[in-house]
């Protein structure tokens, strides 16, 4: 039987790719999985600390989804990882198809805005990606999802303070493959993926690619909008992605890898749902949550584009040599209506443009009782961005104005140099301990621009049908010196920041099937300038996790595994808005502090049952206590961002063998406990809910032809996902009062509704 899930797919969907020969195995070629006995548990190989290792012999809290698994449960995007891992939320934010918010044991980063760096890291083929704009990924050619929970500061780096999440694609085989699936679904869903390789010498130089074109009808559709000629669906999807890598083994203990990969969603901008009236038009609050209203254009875009490559050396059977680079870039042109009513109350049109290239030097030894991970690293990279709040509503009002406009606009720029190793050595036969450490080195840069005018002012001309941007348009400079007066910088605002981060670590192997591990971790996320800066304010320093964890991974036998992990954790120097404009105390500007502390303990537990060679049960439970130890923001910190108290996966699988083929068949359910969007208040709160999901996979006798059928969220639960709040305190009677703007903007962005969708595929 084969079974290729992960601690936490494994504790989710295990037994998600069970094939009873091995003959079957052969037969399938992009199978990931390794040939174990039927009714058994599975081997399951991560390389969660840089190299390939046992997920039963690694110390820390991880979570591996292999392509089969994904394949099974009809897996369509990286989000989707969420539910079979405890404690971790993984979700679309409010604006886009592509823009992640990620959190795990509650630390992550809200605000996808340039200048802000996220709180969970997330890498491709170990290549780092620098902001949350695109990271929605489309599961095409992967070859397994792995979550890692917790600090990962010193084999990551910076910016993995709640954890990590890596997609690992797959290397070629060799031979000649081909693989196309297309799919059908509800709201008109209508995909295709193609995805092969292709020797060029034989055994030595290999070509292959995917493309996956990924078309979708909107859950809803904008009932009005102020401008001509707009396509109307909301929460649709238009996207294509595709990739090319070029392998080369001119001999066994050489490898190079050379990719490239696009990604272009050019689906609409997202409409909020008004979850409150609008006191300034009179259209209700619409029937359906994914239904809503615009002032703005409904065009929006997320492109992508990098290169990546690896060069690999064999020294000998201890020694590994490799270098890892890239270089990425990106443009996201977007429109955000906060109020979402066909007035200019709230608009914010803005654009995005990121790029940056990383170098990786890495020497890994490994011998029966010592093993070394250790590397070099540097990164440079530039985030932009410009966005304008349009008031127009409010400057004509108010000020008699043809419109009223803050326009922000800037870069922060990061350059940074590492150093890491990270050690484990045998005490005796049965102890050893991990000893890490990375040092890092970071210089900021940033310019910010912050001013009113009195119109409304777009990104660029043409954005909205008649509009001319004035030539030379600028706003006052905040952040850098201007000394002739001319708007242009002399010299951006600087900073720089080093840090130490450890790591330690004891394992003690009870017997052949127990470890138990014990282990203090330290990360960082990076420091950084406000990016909506009003004043010259100094930069705030790097937010740290220090992480404790406690931990078992057993097999009790061929059927029964458990891996639980006990884990407590110090937040300090947290980055918020916060009084005091420069940090003199002396006004009441709002500024960019180390405003907060918290602190956080709790546990996981993944379980994994094969009661037959036919069936298998998965478990996956995670609870999070959240405890604030400082608290200077305004206004103040009351819990924890999309983070539930209790998360929560039961999962069956049967696997059932015929003459027409193998069918598996999955259902699980997942609960999240209520949570906060926004730390700051509970206006946009999200009560717990579940969501019931349910699948069927076939795959034929010769491994070619394969199929799934699967329905989720089978009780079309609503639930938030993102919002914006802009209210005011409520009146004597407990009716909000207008916020910024002038109205009563409360707005609700949710998870997807009830689905069916049927994938047919074939390869060779």
């Amino acid at each position: 039987m084969n079974l290729k899930h992960s601690a936490c797919a494994i504790a989710v969907i295990s037994a998600l790719n069970v094939l009873t020969s091995a003959q079957a195995i052969a037969q399938t070629p992009e199978s990931d999985v390794q040939i174990q006995q039927a009714g058994e548990l599975e081997t399951i190989e991560v390389t969660a600390r840089r190299t390939t290792e046992s997920l039963q012999e690694v110390p820390i809290a991880v979570t591996s989804v292999s392509a089969d698994d994904l394949q099974n449960i009809g897996a369509q995007v990286i989000t989707e990882i969420q539910q079979f891992s405890p404690n971790t939320t993984l979700q679309t934010s409010r604006g886009t198809n592509s823009t992640l918010t990620a959190f795990i044991r509650g630390v992550g980063q809200q605000d996808p805005l340039w200048g802000y760096e996220p709180g969970v890291g997330i890498y491709i083929d170990d290549v780092y990606i620098a902001r949350p704009q695109g990271a929605v990924l489309d599961i095409l050619d992967v070859q397994r999802i792995e979550v890692l929970r917790g600090p990962q500061g010193t084999l990551y780096g910076k910016n993995t303070i709640g954890g990590a999440v890596k997609y690992v694609t797959k290397e070629m085989s060799g031979d000649a493959e081909f693989n196309a699936r297309a799919t059908l679904g509800s709201f008109s869903q209508r995909d295709i993926a193609i995805t092969g390789q292709i020797p060029l010498i034989a055994d030595k130089l290999f070509l292959g690619g995917g493309f996956a074109d990924l078309n979708r009808d909107g859950y809803g559709e904008y009932l009005q909008s102020a401008l001509p000629d707009q396509d109307l669906e909301n929460y649709n999807k238009d996207l294509w992605v595709a990739r090319l890598n070029l392998e080369y083994r001119p001999t066994e203990d050489l490898f190079f890898r050379l990719g490239w990969d696009k990604t272009n969603d050019s689906s609409n901008a997202k409409g909020g749902f008004r979850l409150l009236p609008s006191l300034l038009t009179d259209a209700p609050v619409p029937d359906n949550v994914f239904d809503s209203y615009t002032s703005l254009p409904t065009f929006n875009r997320v492109e992508l584009e990098g290169w990546n490559w690896l060069v690999r050396y064999f020294v000998n059977d201890d020694l590994e040599l490799k270098y890892i680079g890239s270089d990425r870039e990106g443009y996201s042109p977007t429109n955000i209506d906060f109020d979402n009513t066909a007035l200019d109350i709230f608009d914010v049109p803005a654009e995005y443009r990121d790029n940056n290239t990383t170098h990786e030097l890495q020497a890994n030894y490994s011998s029966d009782s010592f093993s070394l991970v250790s590397g070099l690293y540097y990164y440079d990279g530039e985030s932009c961005g410009n966005f304008n709040a349009i008031l127009g509503f409010l400057g004509r009002a108010a000020f008699g104005t043809p419109g009223l406009t803050r326009e922000v606009a800037g870069c922060n720029n990061s350059e940074s140099y590492a150093v890491y190793g990270q050690a484990s050595f045998n005490i005796t036969e049965d102890l050893s301990m991990t000893l890490g450490a990375r040092y890092t080195d970071e210089e900021k840069t940033a310019i910010v621009n912050n001013g009113l005018v009195f119109f409304n002012l777009y990104p660029s001309t043409g954005w909205v049908p008649g509009f001319v941007r004035p030539e030379g348009q600028l706003v006052p400079t905040v952040l850098g010196s201007d000394s002739d007066g001319d708007g242009v910088l002399d010299s951006p605002k600087s900073d720089s920041w080093t840090r130490f981060t450890p790591r330690v670590g004891l394992e003690y192997f009870v017997d052949d099937d127990t470890m138990l591990f014990a282990s203090y971790s330290q990360g960082f996320k990076s420091g950084t300038f406000n990016p909506r800066a009003e004043q010259n304010e100094p930069g705030v320093n790097p937010e740290i996790v220090d992480s404790f964890e406690l931990g078992m991974k057993r097999d009790w036998n061929s059927q029964l595994r458990t891996n639980i992990t006990l884990f407590a954790y110090d937040h300090k120097d947290r980055q918020y808005i916060a009084v005091g404009g420069a940090g003199d105390g002396t006004t009441l500007d709002q500024s960019l502090q180390n405003a907060a502390e918290t602190a956080g303990e709790g546990i996981e537990a993944e379980i994994t049952f094969v009661a037959t060679d036919n069936l298998t049960f998965d478990v996956a439970l995670g609870y999070v206590d959240f405890e604030i130890k400082e608290n200077n923001i305004i206004p103040p910190l009351i819990g924890l961002s999309n983070t539930p108290e209790y998360t929560a996966n039961i999962a069956a699988s049967y696997v059932m063998d015929t003459d027409m083929g193998y069918f598996i068949f999955n259902a699980n359910y997942y609960y999240r406990d209520e949570y906060l969007l926004f730390e700051t208040n509970d206006l946009l709160k999200q009560d717990g809910y579940g969501l019931m999901n349910v699948s069927v996979n076939w795959e034929s006798n010769a491994g070619n032809w394969y199929a799934n059928l699967t329905a989720k969220n089978l009780t079309d639960e609503e639930y938030l996902v993102g919002g914006y709040d802009f209210v005011g305190a409520p009146d004597a009677n407990g009716n909000f009062t207008p916020g910024l703007g002038g109205d009563t903007t409360l707005i609700g962005y949710y998870g997807d509704p009830r689905t069916i969708h049927l994938t047919v595929g074939y390869r060779f």
